[in-house]
This record gives structure tokens, sequence and C-alpha cells, in this order.
């Protein structure tokens, strides 16, 4: 058994930031890495949009340099996933791989969301290379050429809305005859005239091509649910907008959680309903979903931690 003034779970941005600052703070962090390292930006090829990088940097990359400084700063890094927890006294019990047990007088949750896929071959063929689950990620890569958003809620709305900026025409693929998003945001949708509605269809394959050592995306297959018909839809690129799903199953009844499964914090703040856990990034954060936000909740997940453990 192994004591810790503070356990992060979790490798991401949100998750090595915490190492950082914990680190920082003289609070000796052990960080669980968990079964991606790195997180979601690791499936990432090309990143525009992170502080520090006028060049651009792939995900990858940018997470190993956020991990190293972690690591330089004093966090122990260690690999494994926790399996179980109990939070209901301090100091709090975590076990790794059901073997090796900790003990933490606090724990910094940053286990992540992951997007939820169509289940096709062929997107995961081509993801990343012009198949994403984030517009403002990757839509940039897309200026002025044609893609399809698949999905009908919210954020397949506001994906389609966002990419509609950039683009030169934008398929929004819905496998039902109406929207579940909100009438505002479809009222928004109807009135983009780049936007074209894809009612009652199926994604059925990523259609690309090969260009030397690359893979590009040259198409979208879809099936009309009512009358059968084929089409392949022209386009560069697929950004599947059909939600995400928070890793929090192991902290169900120990922690509140709301109905899509995101960790409950307190307004303004990474504290969950138990004093002492604080949870830092996608894990907690439904609508922003983004490395710099992410980093930056980690960042208030350790200060918020070391100000607990002074009080």
């Amino acid at each position: 058994m192994e004591t810790t003034k503070c356990l992060i779970i979790g490798g991401g941005p949100a998750g090595y930031t915490a190492g950082i600052y914990a680190s920082r703070a003289d609070m000796k962090p052990i960080l669980i890495e968990g079964p991606q390292p790195g997180g979601q930006l690791t499936i990432t090829t090309e990143v525009e949009n992170f502080p520090g990088y006028p060049k651009g940097m792939s995900g990858p990359a940018i997470m190993d340099d956020i991990r190293e400084q972690s690591l330089r700063c004093g966090t122990d890094m260690r690999s494994g996933m926790v399996t179980e927890v109990d939070f209901s006294k301090r100091p709090f019990r975590c076990v790794v791989d059901d073997t090796d047990e900790y003990m933490a007088d606090t724990v910094i949750i940053a286990t992540g969301a992951t997007a939820r896929w169509l289940g096709l071959e062929s997107e995961r063929t081509y993801r990343g290379f012009g198949v994403s689950a984030c517009a403002t990620c990757d839509g940039n890569f897309f200026r002025g050429r044609d893609v399809a958003v698949v999905g009908g809620g919210d954020t397949a709305l506001e994906e389609a809305t966002y990419l509609a900026k950039l683009c030169n025409k934008v398929y929004l693929v819905h496998r039902r005859d109406e929207f579940r998003a909100s009438k505002a945001m479809q009222q928004r949708v109807f009135d983009t005239p780049n936007i074209e509605v894809v009612w009652n269809s199926i994604p059925t394959e990523i259609v690309g091509e090969k260009r030397g050592f690359m893979k590009a995306v040259t198409g979208l297959a879809v099936t009309d649910k009512n009358s059968g018909e084929n089409r392949t839809l022209p386009v560069d690129g697929v950004f599947v907008a059909i939600g995400h799903t928070p890793v929090t199953e192991l902290f169900a009844g120990q922690i509140e959680l709301d109905p899509q499964g995101y960790i409950v914090t307190k307004p303004d703040s990474t504290a969950t309903s138990v004093d002492g856990v604080f949870a830092a990034g996608d894990v907690q954060d439904p609508q922003f979903r983004q490395a710099i936000t992410a980093a930056a909740s980690g960042c208030k997940a350790a200060i918020e931690a070391e100000r607990f453990l002074i009080q």
C-alpha cells in the first residue's frame, strides 16, 4: 500500500496539467495514466488551436511535451488503470489493476470522455485523415471544401453551423425526419444556405483513397431508410457528432453524476459532491471538450486540492 497527498486518475491534458501544479505545490502527486496515456489528443493528427504551437503540431507530440513537463516538475507517473475506488472516507482508497492499493488525501479525476462513433470499419481507417469528432478542432483544415456532419442533436447542428462559416457546403445527415435539437438551433440551420439536410439517411461507408503514404476521404455513402436508395455524398471530410460518453462507470454510486454520466462539479469549481475529490477535463465538461479547457481545469483542480489540504 502506498500513500499520497494527491492521486490523479487519468493522463490527458487535464491530468498532466494537474500534475504540474500539484508537483509545484509540493504535493508529490502520483498519476495513474490509464489505458490511453495522453487522452483523445493522441488519436488526432495536426492541431492548430493549442497555444504555444504557432505552426501547429501533431496531437501526440503536444501530449508528449505536456507529459514531459509534468514529469520534470516532479509528477510520479504510473502505468495502469484504476479499477476500484472508495470515497466513503478519507484517506480515499484506490486500487490499480485489481492489485496495487493507494491511500490518497485528495483525488483528482481526469478520465475524460470518448466520442461515440458510427462503428464502420472505414470510419476507423480514415479517422484522423478526414474523419473527425470535433469541428472546432479540425474544421479549419477543410476551409472552402465540402464536408458532412452526422447527427441530429444540438451538438451536430452546432458543428454544422460552425463548419458552414468555413466550408463551401455542409451536408447534415440525420437518420430521422426531424431533429432532436432545440428549435432555435434548428432554425439557425434552416436559415444557413450552404447547409443541406439529408433526412432519413444512414451512413454505410466512408469512401476514400490512398495518396502516396497518406489517406484521404472522398465521400460518404448513405442509404435512405424509406426508399432504400444508396448515394454517395462528395465530401472531403466527415464529422461524427452523435455524442460523447464520459468515462465515469467506476465512480457511479461514489460521487454525483448527471443523467448523461458526467461528474457534477460545484459552480466555478472542480469540487465534486465528495469533499477532497475533484474532477477536471472532459469527464465533467459536456460543453467545450477542448484540450486547452481540460488543461485549465486540471490547473484549477490541483490548486483547489492544495487549498483543501491546507484548510
